[in-house]
């Protein structure tokens, strides 16, 4: 059994108890009753979700309609990509890596950061500047932004491909963080902290690698 005290989880504003909830929720729109009635297990006063709401219309992430507050398309992306980390759709592995290199010239820092982003979203690293790979084991489509600035290469890796991955993520410290917050799942005493701790469970699902099992760890907590 493992003794250790669970980690600390930074406690949920309004904002983020709103967020958590319509991404949890198919389809993701509930109405502003449910909203609050959600905030009160959190200890969040009415007025303060009511205000959060507000700001997240204005900010462009909620839209309001008739039946309550639902998420925009920016959000919906996120939603889709927590979804496929729960399961996600994969392929036999081959031992083939997909290879992406950035070809386009003098791009301007919006583009470079929507890039990180796709390839964040993809699962892809970067070896260095430019170049991003991972084993070509997952079934999913390419943005625009990604094919419009990178050539796409299917290739082997000379050596270990095991040996590779590793230094491509840090496989032991996302499996320890894994670890423990299953522990403090296990370990939550109220609704609102199994909600907590179930939030921070979805989001690190979000930067899984999704390797395939020749490249994983022993006893791969993902």
């Amino acid at each position: 059994m493992n003794d250790a005290a669970p980690p600390a989880l930074r406690p949920l504003t309004a904002r983020s108890v709103v967020l958590s909830t319509l991404l949890g929720h198919h389809p993701p729109r509930l109405p502003a009753r449910a909203l609050v009635r959600v905030g009160e297990l959190f200890g969040i006063a009415e007025g303060t979700v009511r205000v959060a709401l507000s700001r997240m219309v204005a900010a462009g992430d909620l839209r309001q309609d008739p039946d309550g507050y639902a998420l925009t398309a920016r959000l919906l992306a996120r939603q889709a990509r927590q979804d496929e980390s729960r399961a996600p759709r994969t392929r036999p592995w081959s031992g083939d890596w997909e290879m992406a290199v950035v070809s386009a010239d003098r791009r301007p820092p919006a583009e470079r950061t929507a890039l990180r982003q796709a390839m964040a979203a993809l699962r892809l690293a970067e070896l260095r500047e430019g170049s991003w790979l991972r084993p070509a084991n997952l079934d999913r489509p390419r943005p625009a932004v990604a094919t419009a600035q990178c050539a796409w290469f299917t290739a082997v890796p000379d050596g270990d491909p095991a040996a590779l991955a590793r230094t491509l993520w840090d496989l032991p410290g996302w499996a320890a963080r894994a670890r423990e917050l299953l522990t403090a799942l296990e370990r939550a005493a109220t609704p609102a902290d199994r909600f907590t701790a179930a939030a921070a469970v979805l989001r690190h699902l979000v930067t899984d690698p999704l390797l395939p099992d020749p490249l994983l760890p022993a006893d791969w907590p993902g």
